[in-house]
C-alpha cells in the first residue's frame, strides 16, 4: 500500500460539484422532510426545475435512502415514495378515515366532473366523513384534533389549508400527492379499505400500530 493510497480521499459518490452538489442536496432535504416538492408553489419553482434537469441524479441519490422518485410535469410535482415499510407514516384510526375521506372527494370530482383542482371546506369534510366513512359511530374527530390531522398533511404535502375562524370554515386543498400515497386501483379498492377502518374492532389495532411505528415520513 502506497502513501498516496492511504492519505488520498476516496471517490466521490456522484460526481457533483458546486451548484448542482448544493441543489441535490437541497432537494433531498425537501423530500425527506414533506415527501414532495410543489413546483406551482412559491419558492419551489427552481428546485422542481433543477430535479427535472437531472432526474438520474435524484433517482440515484433517493434510492440509496430507499424512496422511489415520481414525477408529474403537468402539475409540476415531483415525489418520493418509501419502499420499506418503516418509511411510511404510521396513523391513528381517524387520521386515516380523514385521508380516506379526502380520497374519495379527490377521485369523485376528479374522474367524475374532471376537476382540476378540488376544494372544500371542514365544515364540508366532517359532513363527508359522516356520511362516507362514520355513519355508525356516535363521534368524529373533535376540532382540535382535526387541526392536528390537517396540519400533519398539510408538512407532508398532502393538503394546502388555510386555517380561518370559525375552524369549520377553514379551506382544504387536497393536492394529488394524496393519490400516490394512498394508492387504489379504483373505488372498489377503496371501499374495501374503509370498511377495514369502520370496524370498531379495529380501533386498539391502528393505534397499537400507529404507536409503535411513530411519525417517520
Amino acid at each position: 500500500m502506497t502513501p498516496d493510497s492511504i492519505t488520498s480521499s476516496p471517490a466521490s459518490l456522484l460526481p457533483l460539484q458546486g451548484t448542482d452538489r448544493s441543489r441535490l442536496g437541497e432537494a433531498l432535504q425537501e423530500l425527506l422532510a414533506h415527501g414532495s416538492i410543489l413546483g406551482l408553489d412559491p419558492g419551489q419553482g427552481e428546485l422542481y426545475d433543477w430535479c427535472r434537469q437531472n432526474p438520474d441524479w435524484l433517482r440515484e441519490a433517493a434510492s440509496l435512502l430507499g424512496l422511489a422518485v415520481y414525477t408529474e410535469h403537468e402539475s409540476r410535482l415531483v415525489q418520493v415514495i418509501p419502499q420499506k415499510p418503516s418509511l411510511t407514516l404510521h396513523l391513528r384510526q381517524d387520521a386515516t378515515l380523514v385521508l380516506l375521506a379526502l380520497w374519495y372527494e379527490f377521485d369523485t370530482q376528479v374522474r367524475d366532473h374532471g376537476a382540476t383542482e378540488v376544494r372544500l371546506t371542514v365544515e364540508q369534510l366532517n359532513q363527508l366523513l359522516k356520511e362516507k366513512l362514520l355513519p355508525d359511530l356516535k363521534s368524529q374527530p373533535s376540532a382540535g384534533r382535526m387541526r392536528e390531522i390537517l396540519a400533519q398533511a398539510r408538512r407532508f404535502n398532502l393538503l394546502r389549508v388555510d386555517f380561518d375562524e370559525p375552524f369549520e370554515k377553514s379551506g382544504i386543498e387536497i393536492l394529488p400527492t394524496l393519490k400516490k400515497v394512498i394508492q387504489f386501483k379504483g373505488i372498489e379498492d377503496w371501499s374495501k379499505t374503509t370498511e377495514l377502518h369502520r370496524r370498531p374492532a379495529d380501533t386498539e389495532a391502528a393505534d397499537k400500530v400507529a404507536e409503535e411505528g411513530g411519525d417517520a415520513p
